[in-house]
């Protein structure tokens, strides 16, 4: 795929970066970089960390609306940063509902509350529901992230990003019920920073995921549709699906999140977009990864 040629050109020593399908048939698009090379994911950690509350809610271990995290807030609201919790931890800055504020400790929250209901240590269960049953062998947990291990601590491959990626686009682990749920505005209307961007009112969130709406600048593409959803990190981590366009895009390198990536990655998804729609035959086009 000529898209990826452009991350040749970016700022980083190593960056690795995938396009997949999204749909009954999720083949590769094209690749760049070192698919199998472990890299730090950051923030990219939350959408699996999501991924093993929502199945535990499925589990009947916890459930979406039960109280977690400050007085009035639920699993719900940690999930879409809507619990008042601020990044770190501390008192809530606000009320639960009130405003999106992203929260690092809100995941920690989850974590901890899915490791005492589970009997299980969280980076076990999470391994057990989703890392195992999607092969992504090369992931692991850290139990010593600095922002806590459920926010931010998964280390991986390119090739288990996408794995990831793939199953945030067509579940097979939740229902598609819950999927709906997940990717779709929870407490809508919320004003938020984007962490990295600027205020956006309504600064929409589904559970895990951050979704695009009509944010502008955004991490994304100008031409990503406004149901695109996904992640950033810290540690030049990326990953969204776009399901108009049925496609899935990851990345991870290692240079921290700044403004290379700010002016880098948006490039990227249009180029990848106007890639997928020249192709004959829309998205079906399988192209050399090289």
């Amino acid at each position: 795929m000529d898209a990826l040629q452009l991350v040749t050109d970016w700022p980083v020593d190593n960056a690795t970066v995938g396009v997949v399908r999204a749909g009954a048939r999720p083949d590769l698009l094209g690749s760049t970089g070192p698919d199998r090379q472990p890299f730090e994911w950051a923030s990219v950690t939350k959408p699996a960390t999501a991924l093993a509350v929502l199945i535990a809610t499925e589990e009947g271990t916890i459930s979406l609306d039960e109280p977690a995290g400050p007085t009035g807030a639920t699993v719900r609201h940690l999930l879409a940063h809507a619990s008042g919790l601020g990044p770190e931890p501390g008192p809530p800055l606000d009320r639960p509902g009130a405003r999106r504020i992203y929260s690092n400790v809100g995941y920690v929250v989850l974590g901890d509350l899915v490791a005492e209901r589970s009997g299980l240590p969280f980076a076990d269960y999470l391994h057990h529901v989703v890392l195992d049953p999607l092969g992504m062998t090369g992931t692991r947990l850290d139990p010593d992230a600095p922002s806590g291990a459920a926010a931010t601590g998964l280390a991986g491959p390119l090739v288990d990003l996408l794995s990831m990626g793939r199953e945030l686009a067509t579940p097979t682990l939740v229902s598609a019920e819950t999927h709906r749920s997940a990717t779709s505005v929870q407490f809508p209307g919320l004003a938020g920073v984007l962490p990295g961007f600027q205020r956006f009112e309504p600064c929409d969130w589904g559970l895990g995921v951050e979704i695009r709406g009509h944010k502008q600048p955004h991490w994304t593409g100008t031409t990503n549709s406004p149901a695109t959803f996904g992640h950033f990190g810290r540690r030049g981590s990326f990953l969204w699906v776009d399901p108009v366009a049925g496609v899935v895009c990851g990345g991870l390198s290692d240079r921290l999140f700044g403004p290379w990536a700010v002016r880098s990655w948006p490039q990227l998804a249009d180029a990848v977009l106007e890639a997928c729609t020249r192709a004959p035959g829309g998205s079906d086009e399988v192209v050399d990864p090289h």
